[in-house]
């Protein structure tokens, strides 16, 4: 406007209208500025601020105009939004839509039009370099918040996964585990009244197994729920309502009217609700969200890990606690034990000052294997021999389920003509369980064969495997590998257990009721002829 206000008693009026319109587009785009977005419609506004600033350049003197430094505005927006190309392009038409009239009007001096265009490439470079500078101070900042979140959640998640899961061989009182889950809760939520509801199969009603902060009902019906439990059942997942207001609330609880609601799974399906709720609408974030959810998984495996055994206490089947508590002992533990110093050395090293990201990436991989891990512990557990399932077929069942987690090869041969008496039937289905479970952590094998041939009175169980082998004479190394295990389980049903293994060749283990040893000449006929 100094520029202009020096120009316009040099006999140039044009400069004086052209000074109302820049004001005018000035105070236009102070109201309303410029918003790039990801599509090109800002892009499209910038181009037309150089237009509406070229004219103004041609009608008032081309090179010599006052407003030719309004021409460094847009150069500078599309450095900032969209980098030094699309800037470049931005004083490219510019020099253009300027030099053009003016070499046509007759000013043949090309000088002053270079000088400006070096001057707007200068511009248009440092808008790029900010941009970049600018861009990735952002995106550390970001990675910064984000590695902080994750440490943070990463901790209170490990925490309480590690408290949880820990409880399963030392506790697997239903009550405990209850408590225990509602102790957690109220350490890692800020909330008014919570909730936890389990599936009742017998009704296909949820019971009230724990609840704080307010009165429940002993019993819910689906259609008693709030819309945003309904949601978490038929969806199987964790569900937000932050303004049980705008839905008619209030929630589970009354007068609550924000909540978090979790869909405790376990064997595929729904066996329980958690039910998180503030009076406050808008009180829990989208990190509470994600907590909850992370913590639904060990808390269904609890949960539901302790109810199984409570009906196996019902029916007065003591001796499995021993042998539930035990498998989930020697599958789990290092893996937590291994969890929890891990997570001990990572809050050392950050105490530090020094980067976690990475240990924080392997640990959370860790904990998914652990997940899985006890999920299909528990799944393996629960896998037993039934007045309406024979040893055939859950062995069927389970050699499956190890082919697809392992990628073993894994074939059944059988000829059956008969059943044992149930605790036989179980015996040796855990017997070939063992074995499976060694060939899976220990042999490095590819193919594995079973052979089952039952009539009723006398049994032949067969595991081979082409695995590493070990040397036979080892004693310790039997122990180790589960071997007094499974000659207990075959010498408490009158069995015999035959176990042969060469090193880089494989292993065989045969379990035989009712039958003599037989030379191993014609068991391999035996073998052979199946084959």
């Amino acid at each position: 406007m100094l520029l202009s206000a020096f120009d316009v008693p040099g006999n140039r009026p044009a400069s004086l209208a052209w000074s109302v319109v820049i004001v005018a587009y000035a105070v236009f785009r102070g109201l309303r500025p410029i918003r790039i977005t990801n599509d090109w419609s800002g892009v499209v506004e910038v181009f037309v601020e150089m237009a509406l600033t070229a004219l103004a350049i041609i009608a008032t003197g081309y090179w010599s105009s006052p407003f030719v430094f309004c021409l460094i505005t847009p150069i500078v927006i599309a450095g900032f939004s969209r980098g030094f190309v699309v800037a470049l392009g931005v004083v490219l038409v510019s020099v253009v839509a300027v030099g053009v009239p003016d070499y046509v009007h007759g000013d043949r001096d090309l000088r002053v039009g270079g000088q400006w265009a070096a001057e707007f490439v200068l511009v248009a470079l440092v808008a790029g370099y900010t941009r970049h500078i600018s861009g990735e101070a952002d995106r550390q900042q970001s990675l910064a918040l984000n590695r902080l979140g994750r440490l943070a959640d990463a901790n209170a998640l490990l925490f309480s996964l590690h408290r949880v899961a820990q409880s399963l061989p030392a506790s697997l009182d239903l009550d405990e585990v209850l408590d225990s889950t509602m102790h957690r809760l109220r350490d890692l939520f800020d909330f008014e009244a919570a909730a936890v509801l389990l599936y009742d199969e017998t009704d296909r009603g949820w019971v009230t197994a724990r609840r704080e902060g307010a009165r429940l009902p002993p019993r819910f019906a689906k259609h008693e729920l709030p819309l945003a439990l309904v949601a978490a059942i038929d969806e199987q997942r964790t569900t937000a309502e932050l303004n049980l207001l705008s839905t008619g609330g209030p929630g589970l609880a009354p007068r609550m009217y924000s909540g978090i609601y979790a869909a405790l799974l376990a064997r595929g399906s729904v066996i329980g609700l958690l039910s998180i709720e503030h009076s406050e609408p808008g009180h829990f974030t989208e990190r509470d969200v994600e907590l909850l959810n992370g913590f639904a998984e060990p808390a269904a495996l609890a949960l539901d890990n302790a109810r199984w055994f409570s009906r196996l206490r019902i029916v007065g089947a003591e001796e499995e606690r021993t042998r539930i508590a035990r498998d989930l002992h020697d599958r789990i533990g290092q893996s937590l034990a291994y969890l929890a110093f891990e997570l001990d050395r990572i809050v050392k090293t950050s105490a530090k000052g020094e980067d976690v990201g990475g240990a924080l990436e392997r640990l959370r991989s860790d904990v998914r294997d652990v997940i899985r891990d006890v999920r299909d512990t528990l799944y393996d557990l629960r896998t037993d021999v039934s007045e309406s399932h024979d040893v055939l077929t859950v062995l069927d069942l389970y050699a499956q389920r190890v082919g697809e987690r392992t990628g073993l090869d894994i074939v059944l041969r059988s000829e059956n003509t008969g059943r044992l008496p149930l605790l036989q039937e179980r015996e040796l289905f855990r017997i070939a369980q063992e074995a499976l479970a060694n060939i899976e952590k220990h042999a490095g094998a590819h193919h594995v064969t079973i052979t089952w041939r039952c009539d009723g009175s006398t049994a032949f169980l067969e595991v081979a495997d082409d695995g590493q082998g070990f040397p036979i004479g080892r004693a310790g190394r039997l122990d180790s590998y589960g071997i007094m295990g499974m000659r207990e389980r075959a010498a408490s049903i009158g069995a015999t257990l035959e176990l042969e293994s060469t090193p880089g060749v494989g292993t065989r283990v045969r379990c035989l009721l009712g039958v003599s040893p037989a030379p191993r000449a014609s068991l391999v006929g035996l073998k052979r002829s199946n084959d």
